[in-house]
């Protein structure tokens, strides 16, 4: 149903799209997202890039892609690349904006930002909407295979600490998501900055490390779906990608435990070279026919309402897709830490996936 759905939009966004001819002195926007994370023409769903550059001829979009929002800002900070869109988490989002790293956006220059939602509009991390965009939002639970994990093993995040699933448990490898597990676990607030509850969190991750087949980012959809592994926390978004492909994949957010809740924004960081051609790409993603041909490849929640009506009914009905509000209750957002508590969590992390006993640096002690 959705290959269809996605096949009987992209013709029609083809027919709509101007089809002109490419000159030679093209302005070149370098594009900087996940992995996995915009439509590409795949399973005959709409190709996102493609009809951008046929309705811009004079914009070519170079598109690169990052695993994590831990990579994306070490490139970012050591100046070793320029982009001029990039599309971070919402944290990372508000880490940017601290550290001066973002360009205020000329809104003149984005009229479809009227589509977007008012409940994703001043956020914690853009309170007065400046330098972002949001561009998708979801849920961060645990995905198993029903075929080898049994129903009454899945209580919680604690699943992934069993043992009777050692070498086919898969962990985030990054140090927010993997550190907000063992916080929800242990019942901390997962925007804590107590050095003694990063301790905590990290040795009960050291505790996990033994039964870990892989740290993963973008390796977990090959993983999961060739059962090469049978669990994992991961996003809702790529859950549905992967369900697509092995129908024994289950998505579960914990009750009781608490899980992240997210969205990540279009922004333009102060290394762009072409702003305004940036500003018309954000503008384009933010068309409701094309977000909504975008959506229902990459399966994560839209912040435009006005999209669904140009997505599959039955990714917009899908309760993984979009909880209702008493689900998304119990989820909590991240919030940009401090640059000592990012630092000190990212160390201990490390610790952990080196094998290396845990310990606090001595002015902690």
């Amino acid at each position: 149903m959705k290959k269809l759905f996605c096949f009987l939009l992209a013709c029609v966004l083809s027919f709509g799209c101007c089809a002109c001819m490419e000159t030679d002195d093209r302005v070149t926007i370098n594009v900087y997202n996940w992995g996995q994370y915009i439509s590409e023409g795949n399973d005959g769903c709409i190709d996102v890039i493609a009809l951008f550059e046929e309705a811009y001829p004079n914009i070519r979009v170079n598109y690169v892609t990052f695993d994590s929002n831990e990579t994306m800002y070490t490139k970012m900070a050591g100046g070793g690349i320029t982009v001029d869109v990039i599309i971070p988490s919402d944290y990372m989002v508000g880490r940017l904006i601290e550290e001066g790293m973002l360009l205020e956006l000329d809104f003149d220059n984005i009229p479809n930002y009227k589509y977007i939602d008012q409940r994703f509009r001043n956020t914690d991390y853009d309170p007065e909407n400046k330098y972002s965009v949001p561009y998708t939002w979801g849920t961060v639970g645990i995905i198993y295979n029903s075929k080898y994990v049994d129903e009454e093993d899945v209580t919680g995040w604690e699943l992934l600490w069993n043992e009777k699933y050692a070498d086919k448990i898969l962990m985030f490898d990054n140090s927010r998501d993997a550190f907000c597990i063992t916080q929800c676990l242990l019942g901390y607030d997962i925007n804590s900055t107590d050095p003694q509850e990063f301790l905590a969190c990290a040795q009960k991750l050291a505790e996990q490390r033994p039964v870990v087949q892989q740290y993963i980012m973008d390796q977990v959809f090959d993983l999961m779906e060739n059962e090469e592994a049978w669990i994992a926390p991961y996003y809702a978004g790529d859950y549905l990608t992967m369900a697509d492909e092995n129908e024994d994949l289950c998505f579960y957010l914990p009750e009781g435990q608490g899980f992240n809740t997210f969205i990540d924004a279009m922004c333009i960081p102060t290394c762009a070279k072409n702003k305004k051609e940036a500003e018309t790409f954000i503008n384009f993603l933010c068309d409701p026919e094309i977000a909504g041909g975008n959506m229902d490849w990459i399966c994560y929640g839209t912040p435009l309402s006005a999209a669904k009506e140009y997505m599959d009914p039955e990714v917009v009905n899908d309760p993984v897709a979009y909880p209702d509000d008493e689900i998304l209750d119990r989820g909590d957002g991240y919030i940009a830490l401090p640059r000592s508590a990012t630092r000190l969590m990212e160390e201990l992390f490390m610790q952990v996936r080196n094998g290396i006993a845990v310990h606090l640096p001595k002015k902690y002690s």
